[in-house]
Order: structure tokens, then sequence, then C-alpha cells
């Protein structure tokens, strides 16, 4: 079962369904594992990518798309999200800001073996803020 979910999600997918869910803008910090969806999402006139310098400004750049009245849609590695505790504090659940964030799981292989502590304290810090995979903050 695994294996066919592994299967299902690739950077078409992905993409579609970011146009499928009016999404506006793809707030990110690209990295060398995701440079197919990068370079899908750069090519798609219907959605604006837009490009940050540390994971911790995400918040704040999609806080600010999102009170102008776009659909913005965070793409971040477990590490920078850790990184972004603050922004995320503040700016996503302080603002009750309704934003997705698609979490890139570094430090699992596919096998499931652990290869740094990301994997590890990931969920934990999830779970500092009271996030849950499919939470929804507020209303």
């Amino acid at each position: 079962m695994v294996q066919a979910a592994e299967a299902l999600l690739n950077p078409e997918i992905v993409l579609a369904e970011l146009k499928k869910n009016a999404v506006s803008h793809v707030v990110w910090l690209p990295d060398s594992e995701t440079n197919w969806l990068y370079l899908l999402i750069k090519a798609e006139p219907s959605l604006t990518l837009v490009t940050v310098s540390r994971e911790g400004l995400a918040f704040s750049t999609a806080a600010g798309l999102y009170f102008g009245g776009k659909t913005p849609v965070i793409l971040i590695q477990n590490t920078g999200l850790m990184e972004s505790g603050d922004s995320l504090r503040g700016w996503g659940l302080g603002l009750n800001m309704p934003v997705v964030l698609m979490v890139g799981y570094r430090g699992w292989t596919r096998h499931g073996v652990t290869t740094d502590t990301a994997a590890v304290y990931v969920e934990r810090f999830l779970n500092a803020f009271g996030i849950t995979p499919g939470h929804r903050s507020g209303g």
C-alpha cells in the first residue's frame, strides 16, 4: 500500500492539485530534492512562484499575500519549518491565517529508516504547536 501511495505522489500530481485548489502563489525556498516540482511551478502561468531566502520568511510572505486577497501555499522542508517556529506562531497561528503547508519530510528513507534527527523532531515540533496532519486552525 505504501508503494502505491509513493507512486501517486509526483510533481505533476502536486501541480495539478495546486491548480485544482485555485492556489495563486507558491511561497518556497526550493531545494535540490524538489527540483522537478520547482521547474513545473516556475513554468505554470496560473501560479506565481515567490521564493524566499530563509524559510522563516515564508509565513510573513504568505500572510501578506493572504491579506492581499490571494491564495498562497507554503512549500517547506521540515528543517525549515522548525527554523520558522516563531513565524509560524506569530504569523500563521497568531493571525489565524488559513494556509496550506506542504512539508518535505527530510530524514527518512523510502524504507522508513531514519537518516537524521530532523525526521525524529518534526512531529514533536508540530505537536508543540497543537498541529497534527490535516489540522485546520480556527473556524
